[in-house]
């Protein structure tokens, strides 16, 4: 992968609306809070159930799997760093305002229901260890509380990201230093680490748990829309994108072997709390209302950043005619985007009065597979259109093998996935032929 200057031509970006408020290390904390995110907390038990003990094996793979999605996203957000991430992209590349649309609202999907669901989990059982309150209404007030922080500026916003995040990471730094104090004093079983379920074909259950482990690295993608934000993208972003994915399958390694010596296979598949598990087969004092805390700033983290995404996702989205131009409308002193942070606040709010979004939630991560495609796509579409300014190139087959990364994952989908997800795109269709005639009698 190599940076590229066209000869002859300047470094300057495009000029935006919106004030350039994230730094290098703050873009990175963004990234790896947003893949962190809260599922690691009960990933370990769902891997160990195909692969037993040897669950840094799926991780390495998913790693690599996501490194080739991120990487065209590295070239396109410092090729064209706007908002809007990659329905721009997919506008700039096929010219053809339903598919625009539609990548746009895959995202839009999966950003506005994962901050539900969030928002719910917020809401529930971690919430409740601490205080007894009706969970949708706790939900809605949360993502009141979110929208915000949101509009507040984008500085605020990474900010609290940036201490939500260390806290967040910290508490699998925890698993993996009680396991490491575990071993000191001779406990634990080292030889789990490579013994796969029995009756088992070592390959064929790492590419099904690779499936389930590629979903926690999902999350870098919404990057791609706060590139309008950052200072220097070019420079910047794939250094705290590739950055953050590394640190992140380190981590997620670590937490993995950590587990298999810790605690058997079949007592980690059966536990709803693996990690809380592992640290009290440790042995070590560590109060388990601790993890408790520590999974609610995890979700509340993984809230800020998604409706981050989102809102500047419809940004975006509006600033190129795709939406609504009221959702253009910016904070003239924060220069935050108001109108699309209270529409995606307001969507959410809705959804967590539906209380069950787990199929849903599955559908959103068949339409990021979608969207993933495209992006691939659109940068061998989009070599031939040349830049006045510095940006990232990435190796030809990587967007190629990242199409074919996705269509695998796609095979794994079941059916019932796919006839939601289609229903969810008839939906977009709908949605976008109406926009489309209300400009149209608009400027008529």
């Amino acid at each position: 992968m190599t940076t590229m200057t066209p000869a002859g031509q300047s470094e300057s970006a495009p000029t935006s609306k919106l004030k350039k408020g994230i730094t290098g290390p703050l873009l990175f904390l963004f990234i790896l809070g947003d893949v962190l995110g809260a599922g690691i907390y009960a990933l370990m038990g769902a891997l160990s159930a195909e692969v037993g003990g040897a669950l840094w094996a799926p991780l390495i793979l998913a790693l690599l799997l996501a490194l080739l999605t991120a990487g065209s996203y590295a070239e396109l957000v410092t090729k064209y760093p706007r908002a809007g991430g990659a329905a721009v992209f997919a506008e700039r590349a096929f010219k053809k305002p339903i598919i625009s649309f539609l990548v746009g609202f895959s995202m839009l999907a999966a950003g506005v229901v994962s901050a539900a669901g969030l928002s719910l989990a917020f809401a529930g059982d971690y919430l409740a260890t601490f205080l007894d309150v009706p969970p949708i209404p706790a939900a809605i007030v949360f993502l009141a509380l979110v929208a915000c922080l949101n509009a507040r500026g984008i500085s605020e916003s990474m900010k609290s990201n940036f201490v939500m995040t260390v806290i967040e990471l910290s508490g699998l730094v925890i698993v993996i230093v009680v396991v490491a104090i575990m071993l000191g004093n001779g406990g634990g079983d080292v030889s789990r680490i490579g013994q796969f379920p029995a009756g088992s074909v070592p390959a064929a259950a790492t590419l099904s748990a690779a499936i389930i482990a590629y979903y926690s690295f999902v999350g870098f993608e919404t990057s791609a829309n706060v590139a309008e934000e950052i200072k220097n993208p070019s420079k910047v972003y794939p250094m705290a994108l590739f950055g953050s994915l590394a640190t992140a399958g380190v981590v997620y390694i670590l937490v993995g072997l950590a587990s298999s010596i810790a605690l058997p296979a079949d007592e980690l598949s059966e536990s709803s709390g693996p990690l809380l598990a592992v640290v009290a087969a440790s042995g070590v004092g560590v109060p388990e209302w601790i993890f408790s805390l520590i999974a609610l700033v995890a979700v509340a983290n993984g809230a800020l950043l998604t409706m981050i995404m989102s809102s500047r996702l419809t940004y975006g989205m509006a600033e190129h005619g795709l939406l609504p131009s009221v959702l253009g409308k910016v904070l003239p002193k924060r220069k935050t985007p108001w109108a699309a942070i209270v529409a995606t606040t307001l969507v959410a709010m809705a959804l967590t009065l539906i209380g069950d979004v787990s199929t849903l939630a599955e559908t959103v991560v068949l339409l990021l597979l979608f969207v993933f495609i495209s992006t691939n796509v659109a940068v061998l579409v989009l070599r031939k259109d040349k830049v006045e300014h510095k940006h990232f190139t990435v190796w030809t087959f990587v967007p190629v093998l990242g199409v074919l990364s996705c269509v695998l994952l796609l095979t794994q989908q079941d059916a019932q996935v796919w006839l939601f997800g289609l229903l969810l795109l008839a939906a977009g269709v709908v949605l976008h032929f109406i926009a489309r005639a209300v400009r149209k009698s608009r400027d008529s």
